[in-house]
């Protein structure tokens, strides 16, 4: 038997569209299934990255609103509930300006951390809020 893994993360939007093109831009994902769950409203559409093959779960329903908008990692800390994504990339500086390129803001530069260097972009949903 295979050891568990993370299959997906979802990520509630207010424009599935640009959300998914703005992911398959910034991180390389590809579009892997879209489908509607009609009892609840609800819109999904699923990512995969081709080269490692971790997906992302853009979800969503009419309605939304935006959540919590933290400053900086330790003010995102402070609410329990989802926080963050991180992305492991071969080239942090490249992948944060990208990102940022693309629209991101730049909360906390790339530098390093415990484990790997680390970098902060929060990037901005067609509505105009960030999503991080």
């Amino acid at each position: 038997m295979a050891e568990p893994r993370l299959d997906h993360v979802g990520l509630s939007v207010h424009d599935l569209d640009a959300a998914a093109e703005w992911y398959c831009a910034a991180f390389g994902y590809r579009r892997e299934m879209v489908l509607r769950v009609e009892p609840i409203d609800l819109d999904i559409v699923m990512l995969l990255h081709p080269g490692h093959g971790d997906r992302l779960e853009l979800l969503h329903r009419p309605g939304s609103v935006a959540g919590l908008r933290p400053a900086n990692p330790a003010e995102a800390a402070l609410s329990e509930a989802f926080g963050h994504i991180a992305f492991d990339v071969p080239d942090l500086d490249a992948a944060f300006e990208r990102a940022v390129g693309l629209g991101a803001r730049a909360v906390m530069p790339p530098q390093p951390s415990p484990s790997r260097g680390s970098g902060w972009p929060s990037w901005p949903t067609p509505r105009g809020t960030s999503s991080n």
